[in-house]
């Protein structure tokens, strides 16, 4: 049993790295779409307005 749990310690995370670019990818693609379903909705567009033209109007 020790020469089964020594020979997996010494294989290390191998295939690792590649699992855990897959799942960053994935979340953050899950992410950006959340984001951009917030930033694009209407009451989002209106607030942004509101800044704008208020941030505008003490300008002129």
């Amino acid at each position: 049993m020790r020469r089964l749990i020594r020979a997996l310690k010494e294989q290390g995370d191998v295939g690792m790295t590649t699992a855990e670019y897959a799942v960053g990818t994935v979340a953050a693609c899950g992410f950006g779409t959340v984001l951009y379903k917030i930033l694009t909705s209407d009451t989002v567009a209106h607030l942004l307005e509101n800044v704008i033209t208020r941030a505008l109007s003490f300008i002129f």
